[in-house]
């Protein structure tokens, strides 16, 4: 059923819940008492941001993040190190005793936290290095906040830092790309983190870099040299024994930049036994093989980036795609392998229109989608599409905390910024409805269970999700359902092996009809 295009603007957008504590972020100890400095003893921190109560509150705890748990990996002995991501909600981060190195890591939506921490800690006497994407964006103002920058790949810089430090010659500036050999990087060190805080701290990433560049994407920022890069398939999969989680998230920016590598780790992961899921371009459809690998070595779900269902968009954002025409029947491959697909859109480009709210969400009700992710277009710094905004004088402030892609920061062509931020909550408003929940349920009736517990959890929780965050039970909370979906997902796999593979030919060839849908649905030809 084909929505109304007025209805997002006739539907009254509702309050919803959001204590403080997911809101701000918990205050720092100004008292006049110094703490006993720990030497060789360094602290990871990854700061508090506030959370949009629009979307899932879990989506926060899902994993861990990655980036400081490598550099932890790449510390060097006799140094110790500990990790605390204030979004845990577990109170200010520790400071008895303080640590002689503090990295923190620095995203423009956060960085004014990043500073606040950064100042509290040197004004105590510890040595403070502040790293992550803004301090590659704008080195200018990240660095009056730290001792020393961290530009680019940390896991090369850590050691040299804290050598550094030892030797009393802490230098202003370190740069790294991400360019070296990825199979040699040390494994991150997950046993610093609290297991129970997250649904799985098997967070893995196999590959790195993208074949697209997006002219919105952080990975188009300027001066950010990050080439293609695989780890052996065998060596990712004994990170994941080693971690012994059944259910493992690769966050990778896209999994399937390489169809044949990801071949090879499906036949990996294949022998072990978990389930996962990952993120992925909607053009790893091109070879139904791999959907079926992919199933048959346990994933369940991809988190596909189909940004816009209008051609100019993806053309205008330089994104190698298919044509809007041919995303349902790819996103049916998906299904007929039993992947759920959770989709993601990008609302304020050029093309879009008051229509493009309904018609968005009715796209995405009829080919069921059981799950999607909206974000506003942002304009980050040092990208394409900054440089394009700030040109046309469209940006409307700099206030970097609410580029967030859940503010509106620039005039759209063809909506008024409220028009757009109002269609943006409408489209939370209404997927995240039980009406729509219950349409997008899929069509394997043994699969309708698992999908409706984990839209009660995920998408109507967000209750439940601040008292399991607080009082650190989210492990606890799902652990249950993916041990449920592991198990059920084995019997599915037996099953899925005996059928054939659809858009095959009995020999395995691509059947004709396949060939001609394919042939010409490439719209951009990326960068």
């Amino acid at each position: 059923m084909t929505l109304d295009p007025e209805l997002p603007f006739r539907t009254r957008i509702s309050p919803l819940f959001l204590p403080r504590e997911m809101a701000e972020p918990p205050p720092l100890d100004h008292g006049a008492t110094r703490p006993n400095l720990k030497r060789r003893h360094a602290l990871l921190i990854n700061p508090f941001y506030p959370k949009d109560p629009r979307t899932s509150f879990g989506k926060h705890v899902l994993t861990p993040t990655l980036a400081l748990t490598s550099v932890a990996g790449a510390t060097p002995a006799p140094w110790t190190v500990e990790y605390f991501d204030e979004n845990l909600l577990q109170g200010r981060p520790p400071a008895d005793p303080l640590p002689e190195v503090v990295g923190i890591t620095v995203h423009l939506t956060f960085a004014q936290r990043a500073y606040e921490l950064a100042r509290w800690y040197r004004e105590r006497g510890s040595f403070v290095v502040l790293g992550g994407l803004h301090a590659l964006s704008c080195p200018e103002e990240v660095a009056p906040h730290a001792d020393a920058l961290a530009i680019g790949d940390g896991v090369q810089l850590w050691p040299e830092i804290l050598r550094d430090v030892e030797a009393g010659r802490l230098r202003p500036h370190y740069e790294a790309m991400y360019e070296t050999d990825y199979r040699l990087d040390p494994p991150a060190r997950r046993t610093l983190l609290p297991r129970d805080s997250f649904l799985t701290t098997t967070s893995v990433i196999a590959t790195r870099g993208c074949h697209n560049r997006c002219g919105f994407c952080y990975l188009a920022t300027n001066g950010l040299r990050m080439p293609y890069r695989m780890r052996d398939a065998e060596q990712v999969a004994r990170e994941i024994s080693d971690d012994g989680q059944a259910y493992v998230v690769f966050i990778d920016n896209n999994l399937g930049s390489r169809r044949e590598y990801l071949h090879e780790l499906c036949a990996a992961l294949q022998k072990i036994g978990i389930i996962w899921s990952a993120a992925v371009t909607l053009d790893v459809t091109d070879d139904p093989r791999l959907i079926r690998a992919m199933a048959l070595s346990g994933c369940t779900g991809v988190f596909v980036g189909f940004e816009s269902l209008s051609d100019a968009n993806i053309q205008h954002a330089r994104k190698r795609s298919p044509r809007a025409d041919d995303y349902a029947r790819r996103v049916r491959l998906f299904h007929d392998n039993g992947i759920q697909v959770n989709g993601s859109f990008v609302l304020g480009f050029d093309d879009d229109r008051r229509d493009v709210f309904a018609r968005t969400a009715s796209w995405i009700e009829e080919n069921r989608l059981e799950c999607a992710t909206f974000h506003i277009l942002t304009p980050y710094p040092g990208t394409p599409l900054f440089r394009e905004m700030e040109t046309a004088d469209r940006l409307l402030h700099r206030d970097w905390s609410r580029y967030d892609t859940g503010h509106v920061v620039f005039r759209p062509k063809h909506l008024t910024p409220e028009e757009l931020l109002h269609g943006y909550h409408w489209m939370y408003q209404h997927l995240f409805s039980w009406p729509s929940i219950w349409q997008r349920r899929p069509s394997d009736v043994r699969a309708v269970a698992p999908y409706l517990a984990m839209s009660l959890l995920y998408k109507k929780s967000n209750r439940f999700w601040h008292f399991l965050i607080k009082h650190r039970l989210t492990h606890v909370a799902w652990h249950p359902l993916v041990e449920w979906n592991r198990v059920r997902h084995q019997g599915f796999r037996r099953r899925l092996a005996a059928k054939p593979i659809p858009g095959l030919d009995p020999c395995g060839v691509p059947s004709q009809a396949e060939s001609s849908v394919r042939a010409g649905t490439v719209i951009s030809a990326g960068v």
